[in-house]
C-alpha cells in the first residue's frame, strides 16, 4: 500500500467501488463523473485524485483525469486499429496499447451494421466505443480516422545477416529503417509500419501488410495510403445511400426535359457521368442551350452520413486501376450518372446565347431528363467530320463556334500542354502509355461547362448569397522576375511595369516560330502561375480571363460543386419536398457552411491537392514500371528542369521524367546558371540548357518510386550509383527490373551496410 494512501473520509469510495463503477459506468469515467457519482465535495475532491493517483501507481487502472479504465482493459471510448478482416468481421486492437505487464493487447470484435458486410479495412484507425463482455470485447465504431501520420510505407529487404530493412517508396528518402518487429512480413512485401520510440535507431515495427509492390493496383494503393486517401465509407453512409437512391424523382416538382435531346460527351472509358448538353437555333442567330448535371444535392443532404464522408474526401481521385470516389457507388456510378435513355434528376443550366456568342441571361431549375444518348469524344468528332446527319451534333458545334468567338475575344490563356495516358489491358498490366489526343469534341464540351460555371456565379452574385469561387490569381512578382530572366535568353523581352495578362503570354508565344522553342517558353509561363484554389471571396480567374467563375458542372467528383448547387437551392427557392425517407429535411446550405464557407473551400482546395499529387505520382510509377524493360535502350529526350546536381529530362512523345546526374556529364566541373537555366562546363564551353534535345540512354527505371535515371548515349556505363540498395522482388535476390549500377556505401539510417 502507498504510504499517500489517504485515511477514509466521509463519502470517499473504496478501490473496489472505483474498480465497480468504471467498469459499469457506459460512457468515460473520469474524475468529474466518479466524484459526480458519490457525491463528492471540495477535501473529498482532493482525496479522490490521491487515490486514483495511488490506484493508478499500484496498477489497478490506467487512463487519465478525463477518463480511466482497469489496467489490462481497454478505454470505453479510444482508438482501435484493424488488423484482420474474420469472415466479414473487423477484427481490431488498441492503436496504444503498453501496461505494466506487458500483457498482450485484447482482440475486439467490431459491430458494424447488420446486412452491410464490414465497410472497415485492415490497417483503418477508428475510433469506437468498446465493452467487456463474458471475458470478451467488443467495439462499436464511431468514426473512421486518418492514418497516422506516423505511419510509413516501404518495401521488405532482408540482409546476409537475416535483419530485416524498410526500403522506402518516396522519391525523397534516400534511407532504409531498420525492422525492429517483422509482424509476419516477409522479403520483398510491401508494409505499413511505424516508428518503436523516439529515436530513428530504435527501428520500426510492421502493422499493416499490403502485399506484392508490383501486383495490379498496387501503384494505386501506394498512393492511397501514401497521401491518407479515405477510401472506405462509413457503414452509416453506405445505408443512407441505398435508401437516398430510393428517394423517387418527380415529374410533377420539376421541370419535365424528357423530350429534349441531350446528349453525354465524355472519355470512353468514363466510370461517371455528371454532364450533358443540348442546344438549338433561336431564329435570330444565335443559340438557346441546356447544360444538365446531376442533381447530386437532392442525394445528398447536409448534415447526413453520406456528406460527412463527402466532405472528408472533398473530391473524387482516378488512378488508371481504380477510382476512389467521393460519393458511395450506388450514386456516384448508378443513380447520379446520367446514363442513356434513363429517366434522371438534374440541375439544369438554361443558357441564351448571342450570334457575338456571349450569354445574354441564364436560368437555373430542377428537371428531370433523360439522356439521348451518351457519345465518347473520338465518336462525335468522326461523326461531325465525316458530315452525317445528327441535328443535336451539329447544333451544338454551331452552338460552340459562337462560345469560342467569345472565347478568344476574352483571349484566356492558351496552353496546349501534353497529357499521359495509362491504358491496362484486361490482366490490370500496362498495354500502353499514349499522349491524350486534343479534339475540338473535346472544346465543345469544356466551352460549354465554362459557360455553365460563370452563370452559376453570377446567379448567385444576383442573389448576393455566398459562393465557393474557383480562384486563379495573377502571377506573383517573383515569378514574373524569374519569367523575365529566363525569357532574356531566347532574346525576348518581358516588361514588368505593364499590366500583365492572358493574352500578353498567348502574343508571346503566337511570335516564337520555332515548336521546339515554343514548347519551352510555353512551359516557363506554366510554371509562373499561381495554382487554383478555393474561396469565398471573389478574386477572379487569372488563366480564364473571367471575373467570376465557380465550379457548377461536377458534383458527383467535386465537393465545390456541390456546395454551388445548394446555394443555388437556397437562392432561388429550389427545395423539393420533404422525403419520407428518414433522411435530412433540406438539400440547400447547411448552417455551418452559409455562415462560414472559408473553412470549408480551404479544405477542400488541400484535399484537391492531395489529389493531384497521387494521381500525378501513379502515373510516374506505371511510366516507370512500363520502361524498365527497355533499360539500356536509347531515347529522344528534351531537358525540362536544370538544377545545380543534374538535368531533369523528358522522353519526347512519352513522358517519363528522369534524372541525368551531374557527376556523369563529363569530366569537368560544371557550373549552374539559375537565370539561364544551364549547365555549363568549365573547361569544354558546352551547355545543358532548359529544352535542349539530347539522345540518353535510360540507366535506371524504379517502378516502386516511379523514377528514372538517364545517361549520355555515349557514356560508358557504371557511373550512376542508384539510389539506396536495389529493390528485392523475391527471395531469390532478384533486382527491379531497370536498376543497374553498384549499390555503393549506401547508408541506413547512419549506418553503412
Amino acid at each position: 500500500m502507498s504510504a499517500r494512501q489517504p485515511k477514509p473520509q466521509p463519502g470517499l469510495p473504496s478501490r473496489q467501488q472505483i474498480l465497480d463503477f468504471i467498469a459499469q459506468s457506459v460512457d468515460p469515467a473520469g474524475k468529474r463523473e466518479i466524484s459526480r457519482a458519490f457525491g463528492l465535495k471540495g477535501q473529498e475532491k482532493i482525496a479522490l485524485k490521491a487515490l486514483l493517483k495511488d490506484m493508478a501507481e499500484e496498477g489497478l487502472i490506467d487512463g487519465n483525469r478525463s477518463a480511466f479504465h482497469r489496467m489490462g482493459g481497454v478505454p470505453k471510448v479510444t482508438v482501435l486499429r484493424v488488423v484482420e478482416i474474420d469472415e466479414g468481421e473487423a477484427i481490431a486492437v488498441p492503436d496504444a496499447w503498453s501496461p505494466d505487464d506487458a500483457v498482450p493487447p485484447p482482440r475486439i470484435r467490431m459491430r458494424e451494421k447488420k446486412g452491410k458486410g464490414s465497410a472497415l479495412r485492415k490497417g483503418d484507425r477508428v475510433l469506437a466505443r468498446t465493452e467487456e463482455t463474458g471475458g470478451s470485447w467488443i467495439g462499436h465504431p464511431m468514426k473512421v480516422l486518418p492514418a497516422s501520420a506516423d505511419q510509413i510505407m516501404g518495401v521488405v529487404e532482408i540482409d546476409k545477416s537475416g535483419k530485416g530493412w524498410l526500403a522506402p517508396i518516396d522519391k525523397r528518402e534516400r534511407h532504409s529503417a531498420m525492422i525492429a518487429d517483422l509482424g509476419g512480413a516477409e522479403e520483398g512485401q510491401l508494409v505499413l509500419a511505424e516508428p518503436v520510440g523516439r529515436s530513428p535507431r530504435s527501428g520500426v515495427k510492421v502493422t499493416t501488410i499490403l502485399g506484392d509492390p508490383l501486383a495490379p493496383r498496387a501503384f494505386s494503393l501506394i498512393a492511397i495510403h501514401k497521401h491518407g486517401i479515405p477510401f472506405a465509407f462509413a457503414p452509416e453512409a453506405i445505408a443512407e445511400a441505398e435508401l437516398s437512391a430510393k428517394l423517387p424523382v418527380n415529374a410533377e416538382t420539376r421541370e419535365d426535359l424528357r423530350a429534349l435531346p441531350i446528349v453525354a460527351i465524355d472519355p470512353a472509358d468514363a466510370r461517371d457521368h455528371d454532364d450533358a448538353i443540348w442546344a438549338e437555333p433561336d431564329g435570330a442567330g444565335g443559340f438557346r442551350a441546356l447544360v444538365a448535371i446531376a442533381d447530386v444535392s437532392f442525394y445528398v443532404r447536409p448534415g447526413g452520413a453520406i456528406d460527412s464522408d463527402a466532405r472528408r474526401r472533398g473530391n473524387s481521385v482516378y488512378f488508371p486501376d481504380r477510382v476512389v470516389p467521393m460519393l458511395p457507388e450506388v450514386l456516384s456510378a448508378d443513380v447520379c450518372s446520367l446514363r442513356a435513355g434513363e429517366t434522371r434528376a438534374a440541375m439544369a443550366c438554361h443558357l441564351e446565347i448571342s450570334a457575338e456568342g456571349k450569354v445574354t441571361s441564364w436560368r437555373f431549375s430542377r428537371a428531370i431528363v433523360k439522356i439521348h444518348e451518351v457519345i465518347a469524344y473520338e465518336e462525335a468528332q468522326r461523326r461531325i467530320d465525316s458530315g452525317e446527319d445528327h441535328a443535336h451534333l451539329t447544333h451544338l458545334w454551331a452552338c460552340w463556334r459562337l462560345l469560342e468567338q467569345a472565347r478568344k475575344a476574352r483571349e484566356p490563356l492558351e496552353l496546349e500542354l501534353p497529357e499521359r495516358r495509362v491504358v491496362l489491358g484486361d490482366d490490370g498490366k500496362i498495354a500502353e502509355i499514349a499522349l491524350r489526343e486534343r479534339l475540338d469534341a473535346h472544346r465543345v464540351v469544356e466551352d460549354f461547362m465554362i459557360a455553365a460555371n460563370v452563370a452559376a456565379a453570377k446567379a448567385l452574385e444576383a442573389k448576393v448569397a455566398p459562393v465557393v469561387y474557383r480562384l486563379h490569381e495573377p502571377p506573383s512578382r517573383e515569378k514574373l522576375v524569374a519569367l523575365k530572366d529566363y525569357l532574356a535568353t531566347f532574346d525576348k523581352k518581358l516588361v514588368l511595369g505593364q499590366v500583365v495578362t492572358p493574352g500578353l503570354f498567348n502574343r508571346m508565344l503566337k511570335d516564337v516560330a520555332d515548336e521546339s522553342e515554343k514548347a519551352l517558353i510555353m512551359e516557363a509561363v506554366l510554371r509562373s502561375q499561381t495554382q487554383a484554389y478555393y474561396g469565398p471571396g471573389n478574386m477572379g480567374h487569372f488563366g480564364l480571363s473571367l471575373a467570376s467563375y465557380a465550379h457548377f458542372t461536377s458534383p458527383i467528383r467535386r465537393y465545390s460543386d456541390l456546395l454551388v448547387h445548394r446555394a443555388l437551392v437556397d437562392a432561388y427557392g429550389l427545395e423539393q419536398p420533404k422525403p419520407k425517407a428518414d433522411l435530412p429535411a433540406l438539400s440547400g446550405l447547411a448552417d455551418r457552411d452559409r455562415a462560414d464557407l472559408g473553412r470549408i473551400s480551404e479544405a477542400i482546395s488541400g484535399a484537391e491537392r492531395r489529389a493531384m499529387a497521387a494521381e500525378r505520382e501513379t502515373t510516374d510509377r506505371y511510366v516507370a514500371a512500363w520502361l524498365s524493360a527497355r533499360v539500356g535502350e536509347v531515347f529522344e529526350c528534351r531537358v525540362t528542369g536544370v538544377q545545380r546536381f543534374g538535368l531533369f529530362a523528358t522522353i519526347i512523345g512519352l513522358g517519363g521524367d528522369g534524372l541525368v546526374p551531374i557527376s556523369i556529364l563529363g569530366d569537368e566541373r560544371f557550373f549552374h546558371d539559375e537565370k539561364a537555366q544551364v549547365l555549363e562546363g568549365e573547361r569544354s564551353g558546352i551547355r545543358y540548357g532548359l529544352g535542349h534535345r539530347m539522345r540518353l540512354r535510360l540507366a535506371e527505371a524504379n517502378p516502386l518510386i516511379g523514377a528514372l535515371k538517364f545517361e549520355p548515349e555515349d557514356s560508358s556505363g557504371g557511373k550512376i550509383e542508384p539510389r539506396g540498395k536495389p529493390l528485392s522482388l523475391n527471395k531469390k535476390g532478384k533486382h527491379f527490373a531497370g536498376q543497374r549500377g553498384r549499390p555503393g556505401n549506401i547508408r541506413h539510417q547512419g549506418r553503412k551496410r
